[in-house]
């Protein structure tokens, strides 16, 4: 099913908005609506179910969507939403699909599978590691591996070439990587700093060089990297949100040149209302994913003003290793 349709009025499309009144202080800027200005049949997506979107997350997607179309910064007439309260994964393996794709123009609605921030164990200094199903810890600090929820709107698109790669033909096969920059707002303005954006969810692993002089990608010596393809949706990233590869090309073709906005909840504010709940034994003040909540406990937000030290003391302890070089292919 394609994603694009033709845009329509944007009044057309959403009618007015009211006020959600749950939502936390760092969104109230957003205008969310009332259940009731959702159209129906959107509202049939609405729920907490694998494939649904919660209604917080969908007000807030919305109303996001809704005040930058008004002012002229995206015309695209599909938005993003993220709810990385979500597991990445079941118990059975399946992915789990928590990064929506709303078109409501054409009344499209689709769910997809997007990863999380892994974090990072700063060995005795700090330990903000997520795991692989359900994330814990979120944040905007540099080098933290953290999500950060939030607002952004999608910029430009850069792809780039990472290598050859055999096929299960053992032919040989290229693997290039499209990254869509995103640029975010309030906790998350400093996205580009971070390189936060979206790509496929794949890469190369024991990479060497090979001798090919004839490739239009080799290095002024004639050799190109050579490596295992790894598919890795289901796990985690730097931050970044990652996809099932045949869903980045349809997303990357979406946003290429005609950008829209991306709402990742939760932001710091839902974080900290739902610990701030958990500590006191009461039911969450925000919405949470209760799988996910019954196994990570409660949820913490490392703001960039308390990981900066830690991620410092780090460095300094932990210089990094002087760089290897690739090593020479052998018997390719």
């Amino acid at each position: 099913m394609r994603f694009r349709s033709v845009v329509l009025n944007v009044a057309a499309v959403f009618g007015l908005c009211g006020l959600f009144l749950m939502v936390p202080a760092a969104s109230r800027s957003l205008a969310a609506e009332q259940p009731s200005t959702i159209p129906a049949w959107l509202r049939a997506h609405v729920g907490e179910a694998d494939g649904q979107i919660a209604q917080p997350v969908l007000q807030r997607a919305r109303a996001l969507y809704l005040r930058e179309a008004t002012r002229g910064a995206v015309k695209n007439p599909c938005y993003f939403a993220m709810d990385a309260t979500r597991p990445s994964t079941f118990p059975d393996g399946t992915l789990g699909r928590r990064f929506y794709v709303i078109c409501e123009s054409n009344r499209s609605f689709r769910a997809i599978w997007a990863g999380h921030g892994g974090g990072r164990d700063l060995q005795g200094i700090a330990n903000f590691a997520n795991g692989r199903r359900c994330a814990k810890n979120f944040g905007n600090a540099m080098d933290s591996d953290l999500t950060a929820g939030g607002v952004y709107v999608t910029g430009e698109t850069k792809t780039s070439f990472k290598g050859y790669y055999r096929t299960a033909a053992r032919d040989d096969a290229v693997l290039t990587r499209t990254f869509v920059q995103f640029d975010g707002q309030g906790a998350a303005a400093n996205a580009r700093q971070r390189k936060i954006g979206g790509h496929a969810a794949v890469l190369l692993r024991g990479v060497c060089l090979r001798k090919d002089p004839h490739s239009p990608y080799a290095n002024r010596d004639g050799y190109v990297p050579l490596g295992n393809l790894i598919d890795y949706s289901g796990g985690r990233s730097d931050g970044c949100t990652s996809w099932a590869p045949s869903d980045a090309r349809e997303i990357v073709a979406m946003v290429k040149d005609d950008p829209t906005t991306l709402y990742v909840y939760p932001d710091a504010a839902d974080i900290e209302a739902v610990a701030r709940a958990v500590a006191a034994g009461q039911s969450p003040g925000s919405y949470w994913n209760a799988s996910c909540l019954k196994e990570i406990g409660s949820p913490k937000f490392w703001s960039k003003e308390t990981l900066d030290p830690f991620l410092a003391r780090y460095e300094r302890d932990h210089p990094p290793p002087a760089p290897r070089p690739i090593p020479i292919c052998k018997g390719q």
